[in-house]
C-alpha cells in the first residue's frame, strides 16, 4: 500500500502522513460498475483514489440521474468529506467507471490530520475548490448548452478519463448520465455519425473526430 500511496500522493503528502494513511486506511479494489456509495447512506470513510475512475451522480425525485463529475487518480470527493464531518447522509451516488483501487480513510482521522498536517489541509481545500469548479461547469452546461453540445462534451470527457476512443455505454446509460431520454440521445448520436464524428456499433461507440 505504501508504494501505491507514494505513487499517487507522494508529491502532496509528507512521508509521516503517508505512513499514517497506510496504518489506518483500508485498501479496496473494485470492478467497473461497482457502487461505492449510495444516496441516503451514512459515510464512514473518505476515499483516496489510487487508480481508475469513479463517477459521481445526483438523483432527482423521479429517480433520474445526472452526472456531476469524475474522480481520477490522486483525487478525493469533497462531498464525501462534508458528509463525514457533519455525520450526514450521502447526497450523491458514486460508481466505478473503470476498475479502480482506493484507500478508505476513517472519519475520525480527518479532523486530526487537518490540525496536524499542512499538506492534508491544503489537499482538502484544493479538493473542495476542484469539485466546486466541476459542479459549476456541470451547471453551466445544463443552463447554457444545447443537448447536442452537452452530448459532445460528455463523450469527449468520457473518452479522456477512460483513455479510450471506444465508449462501452448504451444509449440509455448515456441518457441517464445526461438526464435526458434515450430517444433524444439516439437521435443526436445518429446525427453525429452522419457528420462523421463517431461510429455507432451494436454494443459501443467509436469516437472519430469530436
Amino acid at each position: 500500500m505504501i508504494q501505491e500511496l507514494k505513487a499517487s500522493y507522494g508529491k502532496l503528502f509528507e512521508e509521516a502522513l503517508i505512513n499514517e494513511i497506510a496504518q489506518v486506511g483500508t485498501f479496496k479494489e473494485v470492478p467497473a460498475g461497482h457502487k461505492l456509495m449510495e444516496i441516503g447512506e451514512y459515510i464512514k470513510g473518505m476515499p483516496l483514489l489510487i487508480s481508475g475512475v469513479i463517477k459521481v451522480l445526483r438523483e432527482d425525485p423521479d429517480g433520474d440521474e445526472l452526472l456531476l463529475y469524475y474522480l481520477e487518480q490522486g483525487d478525493t470527493c469533497s462531498m464525501t468529506m462534508s458528509c463525514c464531518i457533519g455525520q450526514a447522509k450521502s447526497e450523491i451516488r458514486a460508481i466505478a467507471e473503470t476498475d479502480a483501487k482506493l484507500i478508505m480513510v476513517p472519519v475520525r482521522k480527518m479532523e486530526e490530520w487537518t490540525a496536524k498536517y499542512r499538506s492534508w489541509r491544503n489537499f482538502v481545500f484544493e479538493s473542495y475548490n476542484n469539485r466546486l469548479n466541476e459542479m459549476l461547469l456541470t451547471i453551466d452546461t445544463i443552463a447554457f448548452m444545447n443537448m447536442d453540445e452537452r452530448l459532445v462534451s460528455y463523450l469527449r470527457e468520457k473518452a479522456r478519463v477512460n483513455q479510450d476512443s471506444i465508449i462501452h455505454n448504451t444509449h440509455q446509460e448515456i441518457a441517464y448520465d445526461l438526464h435526458s431520454s434515450r430517444v433524444v440521445i439516439s437521435r443526436l448520436l445518429k446525427k453525429l455519425e452522419q457528420m462523421g464524428k463517431l461510429e455507432i456499433h451494436r454494443n459501443y461507440l467509436k469516437i472519430l473526430d469530436l
